[in-house]
């Protein structure tokens, strides 16, 4: 196994279990014992502790980036649409884990700190800049966009939201999120069948790209200095 292919290994299998536990839950131990190397080998590849759970951090952010990303042959709204879909449904399928990743000690994605809430920032940041590329939104109303990822984030995470009747059996944890669509969830404490969530997921998706429109048509951005008068 190639260097490139060892860190990819050990990152995959932090991943994995990030999806069950908190990043600063992971054992090095047990990953190390996982991928049949020993500890000090792991330090090989990454020096400490919170740089192994900060790489583990950033791929998982790349991870929901290339999740959201749309289809080469999709342009404009219809592409905005999908992203926002994937987005929504990304976060229904693993709500939890989508807290722990942006709302986690760890900070930003890209693993260049330990800002509180630094990773929800820069995945706002990416995935606006991804929205603006599709409708091509001018630099100057970006972050208006920003602004409205935050917004579109809020309302996915009150989508998937387990009811507030819900309460879980003892050998059960909370209702989580399957289903396809690019990662489309289904709650199934809640009972949701899998085509009325993609209904669902449709429809939140479309309100919320119609919102942005309809900021950026009300906020258009200033005209330049020099071609007034």
């Amino acid at each position: 196994m190639t260097p490139d292919e060892r860190r990819r290994q050990l990152l995959g299998i932090g991943l994995r279990k990030f999806v069950d536990r908190p990043v600063q839950e992971l054992s090095l131990d047990e990953v190390a014992a996982e991928a049949g190397v020993s500890r000090g080998l792991l330090f090989h590849y990454f020096p400490t502790k919170t740089a192994y759970h900060e790489a583990v951090v950033a791929a998982a952010g790349r991870r929901v980036l290339r999740t959201v990303r749309p289809d080469a042959d999709l342009a404009g709204e219809a592409a905005a649409r999908q992203i926002v879909e994937r987005f929504i449904a990304q976060i229904a399928r693993r709500r939890e884990f989508y807290l722990a990743l942006v709302f986690g000690r760890l900070g930003p994605s890209d693993g260049a700190g330990s800002e509180p809430g630094g990773t929800a920032k820069s995945l706002r940041e990416s995935i606006a800049r991804l929205v603006a590329e599709q409708l091509t939104v001018p630099d100057e109303q970006l972050g208006v966009v920003h602004a409205w990822v935050a917004y579109a984030e809020d309302r996915a995470l009150q989508f998937a939201a387990p009811p507030a009747d819900w309460e879980a059996p003892a050998s059960t944890s909370r209702p989580t999120a399957t289903g396809r669509l690019g990662g489309t969830g289904i709650r199934e404490g809640a009972g949701i069948r899998e085509d009325a969530a993609i209904r669902a997921v449709t429809a939140e998706a479309e309100h919320c790209v119609r919102a942005l429109l309809a900021i950026l048509a009300a906020a258009p951005p200033k005209a330049d200095s020099a071609q007034v008068g």
